[in-house]
């Protein structure tokens, strides 16, 4: 069976670092940091009170406002996100085939928010007045509402589904997406992912497990990645969403393409809860499937955008990697990690920075790692290699390989290369 082509034919997104693809790309390119004390909750008593928040969000400015109160904050930047990205795509919607269209979304967490605010109301209310929840709880709160809510929207009857691997979800997403494309399951598919789980819960459990930083004095600077002084990732949220598209269905409608998706990977490290593997074992297992996937050699690459996550352990095992699979051509790759602007948005993580890749490999521009101050050096870290640090950097860039791991040692690895008709 020959497999079919896929090509990138919309982009929508809502980040830290703005609205719109427009604003984000815009913001990646500056080296904008999205960082900022929290306004979601009164973070006064946590170890950290900042994170990379959606600025000025009204979810009644995109939605009907009785839609939008039945869905949690994570569903809300999932829908508008994906909006944006099917009137990117520009869709006949009358002449689209929608029973061979689909929606696949990661999401890492789900409706914390919707369970949190639950929780407080019972454990304060519940004794005098009785058992009494929203008759929208569980389907605010489960993690595969967003797909659900965006094929309903579109009419997609197509494959419709939710990936869960922590802060690899949705580039896992986007890989079952270009499966049941390339198989033939589908023509056209939804794909990303959207996280919203800045709230007491959330925060108040990755500083229990000192996964945070805590640069509460300069919370712009506290994503560092690849810097000594990095002393834990940053919070963040949003949605991010591609429209995957089989290429002759997108040639025969005289669609936009961006670029092709030309390969995915999968991996596990096998080795720890929360821990990744400390040689990169899994890291490199992924990012070399993935060049098999797309039949590419190491030498095909041009950019890599890391996990780059800014945690001690976690940085220096994906360096490891890079070298390991990479050799001497590692050294001419340039590397960087925008979570140093965006934070980590957990199962939104791996759309966001597959949209920067794409819009790498359709721009030929490189954006960069911010916060990295000269002499900031780790001793354990190559510093040879090319991190593309403080500034956004002009190349050719034939393919871009976008990297994903995930708590439980879930890794999952896209790449973006030139499209060429």
């Amino acid at each position: 069976m020959e497999l079919k082509r896929v090509v990138v034919t919309g982009l929508g997104a809502l980040t830290p670092l703005g609205h719109n693809v427009e604003e984000t790309w815009e913001a990646l390119k500056s080296g904008k940091s999205g960082a900022g004390p929290i306004t979601h909750f009164d973070a006064s008593q946590f170890k950290t009170q900042f994170a990379c928040e959606v600025k000025n969000f009204n979810a009644a400015d995109y939605i009907d406002r009785k839609e939008a109160r039945k869905m949690d904050i994570y569903e809300q930047y999932a829908v508008v996100a994906a909006m944006e990205a099917m009137k990117d795509a520009n869709f006949d919607l009358e002449k689209l085939d929608r029973t061979k269209a689909g929606v696949v979304l990661g999401v890492g967490i789900g409706g914390m928010h919707t369970f949190e605010e639950e929780c407080s109301n019972w454990a304060v209310n519940g004794k005098e007045m009785g058992p009494k929840f929203s008759p929208f709880l569980i389907p605010k709160m489960i993690a595969d509402i967003a797909s659900g809510q965006i094929s309903i929207m579109y009419g997609f009857h197509g494959p419709n589904f939710t990936t869960t691997s922590a802060c690899a979800s949705s580039t896992n997403a986007i890989a079952d997406a270009f499966n049941l494309i390339r198989l033939g399951k589908a023509n056209v598919m939804l794909t990303g992912g959207a996280e919203g789980a800045i709230f007491p819960l959330g925060v108040g459990g990755f500083n229990a497990m000192h996964a945070l930083s805590t640069r509460n004095e300069s919370p712009e600077t506290a994503s560092r990645p690849f810097s000594a002084s990095r002393d834990g990732f940053v919070m963040g949220e949003g949605a991010a969403v591609l429209i995957l598209e089989e290429l002759e269905h997108a040639k025969a409608r005289g669609a936009k393409i961006y670029c092709e998706l030309a390969g995915c990977g999968m991996s596990a490290d096998a080795h720890h809860i929360t821990a990744s593997h400390p040689e990169g074992l899994g890291a490199c297992l992924v990012m070399q499937n993935a060049l098999e996937d797309a039949e590419m050699k190491p030498e095909d690459i041009d950019y890599i955008n890391v996990h780059g996550t800014s945690t001690p352990v976690g940085d220096i095992s994906e360096v490891k990697a890079i070298l390991k699979l990479f050799g001497e051509h590692a050294y001419k790759l340039n590397i960087s990690s925008t979570k140093s602007m965006t934070g980590h948005l957990l199962g939104a993580a791996g759309a966001v920075e597959a949209i920067a890749s794409c819009l790498a490999v359709k721009h030929d521009i490189i954006p960069p790692t911010i916060n990295h101050e000269e002499g900031d050096n780790d001793e354990n870290i190559d510093y040879n290699l090319n991190f593309t640090f403080n500034k956004a950097q002009e190349r050719t860039v034939r393919a871009a390989l976008s990297n994903t791991f995930g708590f439980g040692g879930h890794n999952a690895c896209c790449i973006m290369k030139k499209y060429n008709g």
